[in-house]
């Protein structure tokens, strides 16, 4: 996640992990790359990374192989993997799973939707991260450090949008009304009028908007506001 977390790609297709490993330091980790299994091998011996991205065809060593080599090992078999595969038949991937993957992404992929991926599968392997990160789409917040990001970009935002942010971020998808957003971001005690927030909503809109990313919100006329990945 983007708490500089180590993520090793075991990649074979030099240019795919080069690309690869762009867009992940990008979204903010610390990213090794090994181009065949014995490499990789050796480097989650030496480096202990956090989360493997793994090609399922490689030379020397393919990626089920690996994956038998990591499970049957005390050392990494709590390690989290998620598979790279240009195969989606289903036995496929029942395979990668009995083996101990712990997610899939098949190929051709947004880099968005992995770095999707990545925070998920970090959030169930490590829950001591989960009261301090809220994540949604490719959005990380900080509690604990108060910071914003988005696609790995730093978002600046007022206390307000913070807040609002924060209560979206718990509950992806559910349309909150106006007054439900006064009183959560705002307090049940401080008066404001409803068009504070439709304010607020646009101030926020603009700063987690402003690289050209798609916007994450939905408005429901009469309603209110979600935040909602699957509209954008």
């Amino acid at each position: 996640m983007q708490d500089t977390s180590h993520i090793l790609i075991a990649e074979d297709e030099i240019g795919q992990a080069e690309i690869l490993k762009y867009n992940l330091e990008d979204a903010g980790f610390r990213v090794s790359v090994a181009n065949d299994g014995e490499t990789a091998t050796q480097m989650i011996e030496d480096e202990k990374p956090d989360l493997l991205v793994l090609d399922w065809m490689m030379p020397e060593m393919s990626g089920i192989k690996l994956m038998r080599w990591l499970r049957a090992r005390d050392e990494s078999k709590g390690l989290p993997v998620i598979m790279l595969t240009a195969r989606g038949e289903e036995d496929d991937r029942l395979r990668g799973f009995e083996v101990g993957v712990d997610d899939f992404v098949v190929k051709p992929y947004l880099p968005s939707e992995l770095v999707a991926r990545i925070n998920a599968v970090m959030r169930r392997s490590r829950p001591d991260l989960q009261q301090s990160l809220l994540t949604y789409a490719d959005i990380v917040m900080d509690l604990e450090s108060k910071k914003v990001t988005r696609a790995g970009k730093i978002i600046k935002l007022g206390p307000t949008e913070f807040r609002l942010l924060k209560v979206f971020l718990s509950r992806p998808g559910k349309v909150f009304s106006r007054n439900q957003l006064l009183d959560l971001a705002w307090g049940h005690d401080v008066y404001v009028e409803d068009r504070t927030v439709d304010v607020a909503i646009r101030r926020l809109r603009m700063a987690l908007n402003m690289h050209g990313l798609p916007d994450l919100f939905r408005t429901v006329r009469s309603e209110g506001y979600a935040i909602d990945a699957a509209e954008s």
